[in-house]
Order: C-alpha cells, then structure tokens, then sequence
C-alpha cells in the first residue's frame, strides 16, 4: 500500500542539460526544450495573436509535460549535484579575502544558508520537468526579498526587490523558492509548522487569485497595476495596521540619501567622507576612486536615460568604499559611492554592485543580454511596478556591474518581524508575484494550468515542507565542512 499523501514522482527522468527557451508574444516558450528533452511550448507562432481559447488550452496542455501533483514531489537522489561543491563553484569570481565570510554567513543558519544558496536551488528545480510556462523570473523569489520602496512619483510600492538571478524560465520555480522560504523562514522564528503551512497556502492561494485576476485584465491594466504602501497595510489584521503603518513611517524618513549621509559619513579635511567599518565598508584609495567614476561611472552614465542623465550630471563622486551585502552576495565586489548635488548639501549615494551570471543560466540558456548588469537591470525593468530612476549598468576590469540608489526609501522586513504575521505578509507577496508574472509571462495561459482547483497549491505546500528539510540538511552539510576544515570560515 502506497502514502497517499506522497505525490508520485514526475514520469519523465531527470537528467541535466540546457534548454533554449525563446519567449512568445505571450511569454510562453515557441520552441526548445526543458532539461529532460521536452518541447517547452508545442504551439507553431500564429501571425496573428494566440486568441484566449488557444492561450487557454495552451496552459492545460502543459499538465501534459508536468501534473500539478508532480509539482509537490522532492528526492534527494534526484537532484544531480553536489550542493557544497554548487557553492564553492560560486567562488570564482569572488573576492578571495571575503570567500570565508560567505561561509560564515551561510552557517549561521538555515535560514541564512537559504538566502545564499539560490544556486542549490536552481540545480534543484532544474533537474525536474517544468510546465514550459515561461516569465521573466525574479530567480531568488525567497520571503525577505519583498518590500517597500519609493517610486519616482515618491510613492511607496510593494513588489519584488532583488534581481540578481533574473532570467525567462518556467514561472513555477519562482513559486515554489518563495514557498519554500515561507517554511524555512518559519522553522528560523520558531512558528508552529500549522501556522507556517497556513501561509504557504495562503501566499499561494494569492498567487492564484491574482492570477485568475490578471487573466481577465487588459494588458495596460496589468502594466499599470501596482501594491502601493495602503494597499499592503490593507493585508493585516485591524489590530496590527497601526503598528505597521508605525513602522513603515518610521523606516520611510532615515532611508534615504540623506539618512545615509548622516549615519555613514564624516567630515574629514572638510570633505565628507564614509566612516570606514571593516569588513563591511572598507576604504578604497583616491587613485582607484578616480579609475572606477572615470570608467565604471562614466560608462554607466550612457546607460541612463536622457532626462535622468542630465540631473546625474548635477551630482559630483566624492567618495566611494568597498561594501559587504547580504548573504549570497557577499564576496561580489560591491561599491558604495557618494556623490554631492550643486548645493553642497544634496548627497545622492549609490551602490555598484558586480552582477556575475545567474544561477539558471547553467540550466536553461545563457542570458541575450551581453552583460549581466544590463540583465539584472532589464528583469528589474521588466518585474517591477516602478523602478529606481538612477539604475544602470556598466563594466570594468572585465567584470560586470549594474547601479542604482542606496537605500532610497528601502523598507526591508526581516524574519523576526513578519514571523508573527507569516500569513498576512505571504498574501500580499503572492499577489505581488502573480503581478510580476503576469507582466511578463501569459496569465491566461498560467490560470488555466493552475485551475480552480486545490490541486497546484496543495502540491506546492508539500514541495515546500520537503525542501525546508532538504535545506536543513544542506545546510548541516556546509556547517559539517566548516568544523571539518574543509572549507574556510573566520568562525572556523
């Protein structure tokens, strides 16, 4: 007699390989195949538009390639690589010297292991069928990289943040990392697993009322449509509103530019200069100051539109240090400049931030973009409501880099603030991603393969319980080399 509560693996095997997927009209794959051989997407291009019966019948032969409970089915022994050696991969192209504290990071927890581990997952996702039903992912779709900052009307939008791992690819991957992260976040602040499967399902239960929605909209509508800061409020309980609207107003006024001049600078010889605080911030000499604003900023000034140019132009570099960020990304080569308006008391500050290629490009297909700054920059484009009006991209030394605004008006969660409000938060995520999908891949299409049904959710549900333990053990693994001596860790 069988589990019934195991889905059964999907039928196709699961080997690795790359998988060309040019989008269609309506962001669905024309031609290629998955990792597993499989046509991504079996529909000729029509000269004229799909109509809504072929879009709809597009997406319920994708259950075809994969069944909704397939979705919910995880086995280690499938998976194809080696989740240390994935990580240490990433290596290469970092700085040596900050390589240890990558590690460090990752150890901590499970959690923050999640976060830096987007590329274990992507290999994960990779070596199972997908429904060949393409958008412009956000590729590390995870709880923490939701939230609020300020459009170029100063308005406050709530949307996906981070783009570093931006590719076309099967719009369940970014579904089931944000499932996932809703468990592992979870396990982090100690809420109960009732609760926390309560908000997978409630995150995804969003995901695919936002999706039924965007099903019937016009195409402008979908474009337009955004999650301003009420709106958000909006998701939480009465009682807690006040609090929240408390904290965002709060967190509104200090990150800004100059909230930033006047916790991280100092004046020095009467410049301002960014207070040093290794490893985080590390001082970087005039002479390679002058090298990086003549070529990395200056190159990325051409990348600006001509108005936003024109009001960059009005701002003069001043100082700029080498920064440490986040989790994953530590070991990037991350810069953070300052830069004085004509007033002298009109600081803009900007990050650099090296973009390397994303983690499913060994997967699916190398990114169109020639560099990954430009990609990072287009997906955030393409996925995000509103986008920071000084973003841009550049190279140097042959590394690629994309900029935009520090902080402005950034308002981040963390675990243990959301963990009481697990569900709340995971259904204003899971409308905001149905938003970014719907902008770029075929909601007709994606709603049909989802159905009204609970089947797609309950599978997501199970997938994310199962890889929350997966995680835990990878991460066991990492904490394992680390005692060993295997790898480095200023912990170690």
């Amino acid at each position: 007699m069988t589990d019934s509560s195991v889905p059964e693996p999907p039928a196709s095997p699961a080997p690795h390989g790359a998988a060309p997927n040019a989008l269609g009209p309506h962001g669905t794959a024309l031609h290629g195949t998955d990792p597993h051989g499989t046509a991504l997407h079996d529909t000729a291009p029509h000269d004229m538009a799909a109509t809504g019966a072929e879009r709809r019948a597009g997406g319920k032969s994708a259950r075809k390639r994969v069944r909704r409970g397939a979705l919910g089915y995880w086995s280690e022994a499938d998976r194809g690589h080696d989740p240390l050696a994935t990580i240490l991969a990433q290596n290469q192209i970092r700085l040596p010297g900050l390589v240890p504290l990558r590690h460090q990071r990752m150890a901590a927890s499970p959690w923050n292991y999640y976060r830096g581990a987007a590329a274990v997952m992507a290999g994960d996702l990779a070596s199972q069928p997908s429904s060949g039903l393409t958008v412009q992912l956000c590729g590390d779709a995870h709880v923490l990289n939701f939230g609020l900052w300020a459009t170029p009307e100063r308005r406050l939008a709530f949307d996906l943040r981070d783009f570093d791992e931006t590719l076309p690819g099967p719009f369940e991957w970014d579904v089931k990392r944000f499932a996932a992260s809703l468990v592992v976040a979870a396990r982090e602040n100690r809420v109960k697993p009732a609760r926390a499967a309560a908000a997978v399902t409630a995150g995804v239960a969003a995901y695919c009322r936002g999706m039924r929605r965007y099903a019937t909209m016009h195409e402008l509508d979908i474009w337009y449509d955004s999650m301003h800061v009420d709106s958000l409020i909006g998701y939480f309980e009465p009682a807690d509103r006040g609090r929240v609207s408390i904290h965002i107003e709060k967190q509104r006024k200090r990150r800004t530019s100059r909230g930033a001049f006047a916790k991280l600078t100092t004046m020095v010889h009467g410049r301002p200069r960014i207070t040093a605080d290794p490893p985080i911030r590390v001082t970087v000499g005039d002479d390679e100051q002058d090298y990086l604003v003549d070529q990395l900023l200056a190159g990325y000034r051409l990348t600006l539109q001509e108005d936003r140019r024109i009001l960059f132009d009005r701002f003069t570099p001043v100082d700029v240090v080498r920064q440490v960020v986040g989790v994953g990304s530590v070991g990037m080569r991350v810069y953070l400049v300052l830069l004085e308006g004509r007033t002298g008391a009109d600081p803009l500050f900007l990050q650099v931030k090296q973009a390397g290629p994303a983690v499913y490009e060994a997967h699916i297909e190398p990114s169109r973009h020639g560099n990954h700054g430009a990609r990072v920059i287009s997906g955030k484009r393409l996925v995000q409501s509103a986008t920071d009006i000084f973003v841009g991209w550049g190279s140097l030394d042959g590394r690629d880099y994309y900029i935009r605004q520090f902080r402005d008006m950034k308002i981040i969660p963390t675990t243990d603030l959301i963990a009481p409000r697990l569900l709340e938060f995971a259904t204003a995520c899971g409308e905001a991603l149905a938003r970014a999908h719907a902008r770029t891949g075929d909601p007709v299409a994606i709603d049909a393969y989802i159905g009204k049904g609970p089947a797609f959710a309950a599978a997501i549900g199970r997938f994310a319980r199962l890889y929350a333990e997966q995680n835990e053990r990878d991460h066991a693994q990492l904490v394992g080399a680390i005692a060993a001596g295997a790898i480095e860790s200023p912990a170690g």
